[in-house]
């Protein structure tokens, strides 16, 4: 089969460019160990006009932890860490604190799968500061691990049994990599990571080499671009990574060859293909988590994913590894990133792979005989400072019948959860296995059912993220008491909350 060509590939960045404005984006495919087609668009910094090249260094956010993640597996590969002991024998700096006597210790494979019991925002406070709370003013002192978690990291689940997604679980792996090695995370990264895979614009501290061409980060309205204020990253190991789209390609051009690029190898093939295994499913319906890594499907074909997220920057690599194509993409500034680079970089891999993303199954017959045994209440458990995980599914999930079709609501900052979608049946031999359309742009989400033997359904499971919520009595449902307090009205004051708390998030 012929390769595409890069006509063709920039007429579907164009399409993106067209449903998704960006002040500058970058947009790169590799095969074959090369970066066959980069895409720059827009600028990297408004009021100079400069334009976007594979030389401009953006933020790259949460694409760190992979970073952080390729660290910790080297220290593995020589046996200077054991995944599976207490991270507590390797850390020096402060403690993992557990709220219950009774729970099992946490693992650094617990901390690199989201499912240590760490909650997504540390304080209160933090939910409406930029980046949680995880920020200081640029030019201000970054304090360092020891004193910003001077009381200790709380673990408040039990390690294993639940994923939230938190940058502190990452920010103490990067601290365990300087208590074992004795180096700084930053030089250890560069010398030990980036360096090897020619990454030579990619660091966690901005320096002189690279601020000449650090573009700036803006968030979009009605009066066009607007910069957001400089900060430093406290989390370094989970999110403070700057990096170019020349040296981005590098880096998934190792991922897709076993560790190595033509410039050096990090890892062993098999390290890293560990890391693309399921190594977290609530549901093994559900692709689930690698180590550090999202894994998902288009059209069948195995893929992997990550994304970064920082205030003024969204980053999105997306990759083939069976297949030997990946793709990625970096903005400064774009409207709902966080929601259609996922959605778009899929749609292009599998462009790539020519095949089709997966859509709304229309040969599967709904089987209403087990609705009564999925209907009801789910809530999903933790404090309200999960934040990401309350921006998806909010208090939690109600799946009920309206106008004869099964639908699933939840009070959620995501408007089209809120209101109710329909649940299509995904699986013709599964009746417990729907999929949702969110939104316009097509991101779906597959949703399953477990049961009990024998019995109703016990739990669902998302494959975003992947969240879980658990069956409860109907008398806990918010809907019934927010009803008793003040009907629609009330139901409308709280989404209303949400999504006002949501765009604060996205302007953060």
């Amino acid at each position: 089969m012929a390769e595409l060509g890069a006509g063709e590939i920039a007429e579907q960045v164009a399409l993106i460019l067209n449903r998704s404005p960006a002040v500058g984006l970058a947009v790169g495919v590799v095969r074959s160990g090369e970066l066959p087609f980069f895409h720059g668009h827009g600028v990297a910094e408004v009021s100079s006009r400069t334009p976007v090249t594979p030389e401009t260094v953006f933020r790259v956010g949460s694409l760190t932890k992979t970073f952080t993640a390729v660290a910790v597996m080297q220290l593995w590969e020589r046996g200077k860490v054991d995944l599976d002991a207490p991270a507590e024998d390797y850390l020096r700096s402060y403690r993992l604190v557990p709220t219950k006597p009774a729970f099992s210790p946490v693992t650094m494979r617990h901390l690199m799968t989201h499912t240590a019991g760490i909650r997504e925002v540390l304080h209160p406070s933090g939910v409406l500061r930029p980046l949680f709370g995880e920020t200081v003013k640029s030019g201000h002192s970054v304090p360092s691990l020891a004193k910003y978690y001077r009381h200790g990291v709380r673990v408040e689940a039990e390690p294993g049994t639940r994923f939230r997604y938190t940058d502190h679980g990452f920010a103490t792996l990067g601290q365990i990599v300087e208590d074992v090695t004795g180096e700084p995370l930053d030089r250890y990264l560069r010398e030990h990571v980036f360096a090897p895979l020619g990454m030579v614009d990619t660091t966690l501290i901005r320096s002189g080499r690279i601020t000449p061409r650090l573009a700036t980060g803006y968030v979009m309205g009605s009066r066009g671009p607007r910069a957001v204020p400089d900060y430093e990253v406290v989390t370094a190991a989970a999110a403070a990574a700057y990096s170019t789209s020349a040296d981005i390609a590098r880096y998934v051009e190792a991922l897709l060859g076993g560790g190595a690029n033509v410039h050096g190898r990090v890892l062993q093939p098999a390290t890293l293909s560990s890391m693309f295994a399921p190594q977290y499913q609530p549901d093994p319906r559900i692709p689930g988590l690698g180590l550090a890594f999202f894994r998902g499907t288009v059209a069948g074909t195995q893929v992997i994913e990550h994304q970064g997220i920082v205030p003024g920057f969204n980053a999105e690599i997306f990759l083939a590894p069976h297949d030997g194509v990946g793709v990625m993409a970096l903005t400064n500034g774009s409207p709902g990133a966080t929601m259609w680079m996922p959605v778009e970089m899929g749609r292009l891999l599998g462009f790539l792979l020519r095949v089709q993303a997966e859509e709304m199954r229309t040969d599967v017959p709904q089987h209403p005989e087990v609705w009564n045994e999925v209907c009801g209440w789910y809530s999903l458990s933790g404090p309200l400072t999960d934040v990401r995980a309350r921006g998806a599914l909010g208090a939690g999930v109600e799946v009920f019948v309206r106008r004869g079709r099964l639908m699933l609501r939840s009070i959620s900052a995501i408007p089209g959860l809120y209101r109710g979608l329909p649940l299509h049946p995904d699986d013709a031999e599964d009746p417990y296995v729907f999929r949702l359309q969110v939104s316009e742009e097509g991101f779906g989400v597959r949703v399953v059912f477990s049961r009990a033997p024998g019995g109703g359904a016990t739990a669902v499971h998302l494959d975003v993220m992947p969240l879980s919520a658990l069956r409860r009595r109907r008398a806990t449902d918010p809907r019934r008491w927010l009803r008793a307090a003040g009907g629609a009205a009330g139901l409308s004051l709280v989404a209303t909350t949400l999504r006002r708390s949501r765009r604060r998030l996205s302007r953060s």
